[in-house]
């Protein structure tokens, strides 16, 4: 795994509609800006072997970090895979659809659910949002949400961003009733 360079974004939120959150709502963002391994070999069948190699030192890098600069313990979490131009969505796919990367966040957030994703190719400076679930219970509305990142200078056509984000807690003042109240 060669990378180029981590981001960390951390925002907090002290008030929501002129009212204070208390304590203020965190989320924390961390991207691995790496080669992508399959750049230059054309249609690769068999991903596998790189999906071996790379997924889960980029889990082992990436969990530990984005739960460092939460600060706090993780409620609700998210992943992200961004291809430059000269890959494939199935290459950030393969490596973040994985327990081999997954379960690293998973380990450190104490948390069940499956990780919600984005992933997509996209020009370097592009915008996305990775989408967030509860840790335990992805029904829990409240925890639904997203946080938006970009890299100015990535992905370059030959590399991925492989990001996870962490939240402390749902959005600031969520209100809605529980998903288990409809009928």
């Amino acid at each position: 795994m060669k990378v180029r360079k981590t981001v960390t974004q951390v925002e907090e939120t002290i008030t929501e509609n002129g009212r204070p959150v208390d304590p203020p709502s965190r989320i924390a963002v961390v991207l691995a800006v790496i080669e992508n391994p399959w750049h230059g070999a054309g249609y690769v069948e068999d991903l596998l072997p790189a999906i071996d190699d790379v997924a889960p030192a980029l889990g082992a890098l990436l969990a530990p970090l984005v739960v460092e600069a939460l600060g706090r313990p993780v409620e609700a979490y998210g992943k992200a895979a961004i291809v430059g131009l000269g890959g494939e969505v199935e290459h950030g796919s393969g490596l973040i659809h994985t327990l081999k990367f997954g379960n690293f966040f998973r380990d450190a957030a104490n948390a069940t659910t499956l990780l919600p994703a984005v992933e997509k190719v996209a020009p370097a400076g592009v915008s996305f949002d990775i989408p967030l679930k509860h840790v335990t219970d992805a029904t829990i509305r409240s925890h639904h949400q997203t946080v938006t990142v970009q890299v100015a200078d990535a992905p370059r056509a030959d590399e991925i961003i492989i990001g996870l984000a962490a939240a402390s807690a749902g959005r600031p003042k969520a209100r809605l009733a529980p998903l288990s109240s409809e009928r």
